[in-house]
């Protein structure tokens, strides 16, 4: 299961001072046993990328035991940059692929962890929409193409507005047995 960073740390703090966070979720992982899986860290929307924000995204991963996978949601386009991503291959973290809503759509693998978040389709809101069979089947495709690379692969649908979510992640099901 992904257990999502409290907003505290990522939206509050901006990633600063983050000893007390990484120790709550040090204490997280041992209380979920071998259910854990995957630390989602939704950077804020607002935060531009800078040497002070990515330092602090540095620090912040540096500190993360290497027993948390990590996977990390930009969504400041100031954030798709190569030194990002080289940031985060560093310190084998993953980008997070963030599909709607007029988000940047960029199919980015960092380590061997693929984390998609469906927020719902262009040009709905975020949130709300029923992501079309093409759009699903070129996910299908796409998905395929990590697996095959050896990638394991996390998507969530958060199109839940009128619970085109589950059909959405039923269908991709289908597409992709």
């Amino acid at each position: 299961m992904s257990v999502k960073a409290h907003r505290g740390l990522t939206h509050y703090r901006r990633l600063g001072s983050p000893e007390p966070w990484v120790e709550r979720f040090e204490r997280c992982w041992q209380l979920l046993g071998d259910r854990h899986g995957v630390l989602l860290v939704q950077v804020h929307p607002e935060l531009q990328r800078d040497k002070s924000s990515q330092a602090r995204l540095d620090s912040f991963l540096d500190r993360v035991p290497a027993s948390i996978r990590v996977a990390v949601e930009l969504r400041h386009p100031s954030w798709n940059d190569p030194d990002v991503y080289r940031l985060l291959e560093r310190r084998r973290a993953a980008y997070v692929v963030m599909s709607g809503a007029g988000l940047a759509c960029i199919p980015r693998a960092t380590t061997d962890l693929v984390y998609i978040r469906m927020h719902g389709p262009d040009p709905h809101p975020v949130y709300a929409g029923c992501y079309p069979d093409h759009e699903l089947r070129c996910w299908a495709d796409r998905i395929a193409e990590w697996d095959r690379d050896g990638r394991d692969v996390w998507m969530y649908f958060n199109n839940d507005l009128g619970g085109h979510a589950v059909r959405n992640a039923l269908a991709l099901r289908d597409l992709v047995s």
